[in-house]
């Protein structure tokens, strides 16, 4: 009689272990005939810690297979009201596959769950993209890290350990960019630039994320790499250039602006940036002649002929001010110094009218022209412009 109460007990424990087993057989039926509402109900049954029945079914490899399925087909469905039924589904799946292998130490399971990683990567990448479109930029980078997690897994990089997938790197970098995650963007940047992808444009990013980052220092010595690695690259000589302007390394800056000019002699905008570091060094005759190179080669550069116009101009203006310390009683001198700023004025007026030729709303420009035609006398002129700015 003891034995076969004995017998009972183990025979009443079986039973509740295919009990349990049983739900998650159910989970999946009810996924395969597409009720995945009742599918992920029966599922999360099976694997509720707070229920003291489901202690096989929550330790057991399959349950979370089939969890993972569950939630990558409710990320699948078209449906809308299914769609709801999980706030981030792919998450979930990942989540539940990682826990499958985990508890998988007889890997009887590891086959069929790489598979179905190896799809959700197509599911993540899908995501991702989308994301990254609709300027998600956050979840864009989520979706990125979490392919390279599934990527770095044991029973993925099994088949090929050394594979690094440098496209995928690059993304993350490039979301963690966009959404102002400067210390992820930098790590995704560098590593992708460690395996010289993108060549030097991968350099160019990194220094940006660092600029952004407030590391002005680590900035220039990426590009300083970069440019060691591709000099010839006109895009890394860019960077270089605009990062010493914008700390005010003059000296620096024109050293790369001279040797982007040999390397590419008819780009205006490098003629432009030339013409306004001598503008700032008060190298007037430098500038005049960078700027006009400059036009040279893009006859609608409106950059251009502001800042030349502009130069003009403010030479005017300062010897207008030379002009009113003439004493009163030299009106002779005082006329010829007049003249002289009407000159300037004269070789403003041109450029500044093409300026509005190519832009007639800018305001900049029609204020210019308001003080150049009063200053003139082209008093018609002057007219329409006030008309045009009170409008």
């Amino acid at each position: 009689m003891k034995r076969t109460f004995i017998l009972l007990i183990f025979i009443f424990s079986v039973s509740v272990v295919l009990a349990q087993k049983g739900k998650v057989t159910t989970a999946l039926n009810y996924k395969d005939t597409g009720k995945l509402d009742k599918a992920l109900e029966a599922i999360e049954q099976a694997v509720n810690p707070n229920d003291p029945k489901t202690e096989s079914s929550i330790t057991w490899p399959r349950t979370w297979e089939v969890r993972g399925e569950i939630f990558q087909a409710i990320f699948q469905s078209k449906d809308a009201a299914v769609k709801k039924l999980a706030a981030d589904p792919l998450t979930e799946a990942v989540n539940s596959y990682k826990k499958a292998l985990e508890l998988d130490t007889k890997n009887r399971f590891a086959k069929s769950v790489k598979i179905k990683l190896t799809l959700l990567n197509n599911d993540l990448t899908n995501q991702a993209v989308e994301a990254f479109n609709q300027e998600d930029y956050n979840k864009a980078l989520k979706s990125f890290e979490q392919i390279l997690d599934v990527q770095s897994l044991p029973v993925i990089k099994a088949d090929n350990p050394n594979l690094i997938d440098t496209v995928f790197i690059f993304n993350a970098g490039l979301a963690a960019f966009n959404a102002e995650n400067y210390p992820k963007a930098i790590q995704y940047y560098a590593e992708a630039a460690k395996h010289n992808y993108n060549g030097g444009r991968t350099y160019q990013l990194l220094s940006k994320s660092y600029l952004e980052n407030k590391d002005t220092i680590n900035a220039i010595s990426v590009l300083q790499d970069a440019f060691e690695k591709y000099p010839t690259d006109n895009g890394v000589l860019v960077e270089m250039i605009n990062i010493y302007l914008i700390t005010n390394k003059t000296e620096e800056a024109m050293k790369y602006l001279e040797m982007a000019i040999k390397q590419d002699p008819q780009n205006a905008t490098f003629y432009f940036a030339q013409g306004t570091l001598f503008d700032k060094l008060e190298k007037l005759d430098d500038a005049i002649h960078s700027y006009e190179k400059a036009i040279e080669f893009n006859k609608e550069y409106f950059d251009a002929y502001y800042n030349l116009g502009a130069l003009y101009y403010n030479q005017g203006v300062k010897q207008l001010d030379l002009a009113n310390k003439v004493p009163a009683n030299e009106n002779d001198r005082y006329e010829a110094e007049l003249k002289k700023a009407d000159v300037w004025f004269e070789k403003s007026l041109p450029l500044m009218e093409k300026c509005n030729e190519l832009k007639p709303d800018d305001s900049f420009t029609l204020e210019s022209l308001k003080n150049l035609y009063y200053r003139l006398k082209f008093i018609d002129k002057y007219n329409q412009i006030l008309e045009k700015l009170s409008k």
